[in-house]
């Protein structure tokens, strides 16, 4: 629920604050003090997150033949100690692991994340439950907005900018989308605004609806659990087109780096490009 209060300022400082205004995320004075105000207090961002890491793995293979894909190297690091560095740097350090394949290995590695600066919990899949199957059996722990995130990507992502626009526009649910030059081989999101109106998977290259892609990276309100069936169940085929037809759906472009290990090659390209999160 938003407040009217009137505040006076010095007219130094309010050319300081309109400078700010980027006419997109942040379109006027009120939008940017309040930006202003909730970094200063750290209030603008999700408190939980939640990794998916119960996949196999496959297109990996032999790399994942005995580990987990979260524990893939790269560049000295796991992968999940790149997404928990992402997770850090916005002072989000609770996180739930949904662990599966080798999910002992997983838990004797990072244990109760104390080593890596976070407090992990574990969700086991006992038989594997897609996407979005893990966040109704982690519901218990998912009170409110909370973050999602695949746990074989790289990526690097302004969380507060994101939140900022899922609570502006009212979302269910915000995808974090990413540009990438060729998106044949994804889905690529068709949007209005920062409303997504659809996916088109692997769409050929003069059928494009544009070239944002899905980088495995959301936030979601606790009410979308209520929407997953019990069982095996994916957020991009059976949650997310449901929430875009009620328009309840949104996508926040990222300019930060991206990366998609699932096969070899692309393992290959992220060793060599991926920058880190500065933290």
């Amino acid at each position: 629920m938003k407040e009217r209060v009137t505040i006076t300022l010095d007219s130094e400082l309010v050319k300081q604050i309109d400078k700010r205004i980027d006419g997109s995320i942040i379109k006027n004075r009120s939008q940017q003090i309040e930006l202003l105000l909730t970094n200063a207090l750290g209030a603008y961002k999700p408190e939980n997150a939640i990794m998916l890491v119960g996949g196999k793995g496959t297109r990996l293979l032999p790399l994942t033949l005995n580990t987990p894909k979260c524990m893939i190297d790269v560049q000295g690091k796991t992968v999940a100690e790149h997404i928990f560095d992402l997770l850090k740097k916005y002072g989000i350090r609770d996180i739930i692991m949904s662990v599966g394949y080798l999910k002992e290995k997983i838990k004797d590695f990072y244990g109760d994340g104390s080593k890596f600066g976070v407090n992990l919990t574990y969700l086991e899949e006992n038989e594997q439950l897609g996407t979005a199957g893990p966040l109704r059996l982690g519901k218990d722990f998912l009170k409110d907005s909370f973050i999602v995130t695949n746990g074989d990507e790289l990526k690097n992502i302004n969380i507060p900018r994101m939140f900022r626009l899922h609570k502006r526009k009212n979302a269910l649910a915000t995808i974090a989308l990413t540009t990438v030059t060729d998106p044949t081989n994804y889905g690529v999101a068709r949007v209005s605004g920062s409303r997504i109106l659809e996916f088109v998977e692997k769409p050929k290259p003069d059928e494009a609806p544009s070239n944002l892609i899905n980088a495995g990276f959301y936030i979601i309100e606790p009410e979308v659990i209520e929407m997953i069936p019990e069982g095996h169940s994916m957020l991009e085929r059976d949650i997310f087109p449901k929430l875009a037809k009620e328009g309840r759906l949104r996508g926040f472009t990222s300019e930060g780096q991206w990366f998609d290990i699932g096969n070899l090659e692309r393992h290959e390209i992220a060793n060599k490009k991926w920058l880190g999160v500065n933290l």
